[in-house]
């Protein structure tokens, strides 16, 4: 970086660093060697767990040693101990899964292992409720995937555990806070596609059961589309949920409109791909769905537009302008 002094170290320093470097690698090879030999010799000791929490420490990814964890932990420790044993060794695993997901928030396996662990805490602790342990840690997962999406708001999979938390919870959050937790991390940022992916399962899904209005929480999310849309042209979630609230494009007058409003933004921004890409996607709709009612000249009209609207695109995206010509021999055909 300019403006910035640039340390140099003595040839003793580089090489006191070099012998740590080397020595820490050697103590890793040999924990490695060590925990793979107490897999192959099938050893569930508490000893052998303990291995593994100190190699996973330093080596997240390897998924062979969580699944080994995994049988240490049906195999060798849960068998011979107390519910509440269990209890307390699984979550002791969500504190480390917690732990290292804060260092490494993509890494699968981590994740992976966070839901085994709730998928076998044990029923307890008392008759009168006997899934509290389970309703509490379920309960209490719901705010650590909300540190997840606030520490990273757009890590999918931090996204998709929510979306497996609320449906594994015996009484979750009614979906209408969840489409409210929705607009609040996408007006947070328009950019957040897996807010957008999000909203739109959730709305699916309010629509079928018949909880809230479809028309009039479309048309609500058209005008937070449309906001998107103008506050940052070239984001590509923005582009993909206004098409997924337009749907199969079986209402002419609403795919009109649409394409009236993007037409209005193109003007503002010429060169902007997407209202581009989306006005063509939209007319096409039209000339596939609602051709009957079209006189010859209309349809003419619409295709010479899409054909003019591909000739730029190929010009402004020349990576996909082999995509853009074949969509135009599709419009001739």
């Amino acid at each position: 970086m300019h403006n910035v002094k640039r340390v140099q170290y003595s040839k003793e320093v580089l090489e006191a660093r070099k012998q740590r470097d080397q020595a820490r690698l050697k103590q890793y090879l040999a924990l490695y060697d060590r925990v793979f030999d107490k897999r192959k010799n099938a050893d569930f000791s508490q000893e052998a767990f303990n291995s593994t929490t100190s190699l996973l420490r330093i080596n997240s990814e390897l998924y062979t040693i969580w699944n080994y964890r995994r049988n240490i932990m049906t195999n060798g420790i849960f068998p011979s101990s107390e519910p509440s044993k269990v209890n307390s060794m699984l979550n002791d695993d969500l504190e480390l899964t917690f732990e290292l997901l804060k260092q490494h928030p993509k890494i699968y396996w981590i994740w992976t292992h966070r839901r085994w662990c709730l998928e076998h805490v044990p029923d307890g602790p008392t008759d009168d409720d006997p899934k509290g342990w389970k309703t509490a840690n379920w309960k209490k997962e719901l705010f650590v995937v909300e540190k997840m999406l606030n520490a990273d708001a757009r890590n999918f999979h931090a996204w998709n555990y929510r979306r497996y938390i609320l449906a594994s919870m015996d009484n979750p959050p009614p979906q209408t806070s969840e489409l409210a937790y929705t607009t609040k991390k996408i007006e947070a940022n328009f950019s957040n596609f897996s807010a957008w992916h999000q909203r739109s399962k959730v709305l699916q899904s309010l629509w079928d059961e018949g909880k809230i209005d479809e028309r009039s929480s479309r048309e609500a999310d058209f005008e937070l589309v449309r906001n998107a849309m103008y506050t940052d042209p070239d984001d590509q979630s923005v582009w993909m949920y206004h098409a997924w609230l337009i749907g199969s494009g079986n209402d002419l007058p609403l795919l009109r409109r649409e394409i009236q409003s993007i037409q209005e933004l193109l003007d503002e921004q010429p060169d902007s791909k997407w209202c581009m890409e989306s006005i063509v996607r939209y007319k096409k709709l039209i000339l596939r769905n609602h051709a009957s009612s079209l006189s010859a000249e209309e349809q003419e009209k619409l295709r010479s537009d899409c054909s003019s609207l591909l000739v730029t695109l190929e010009d402004i995206d020349p990576l996909r302008r082999q995509r853009y010509r074949h969509m135009k021999q599709e419009l001739l055909a």
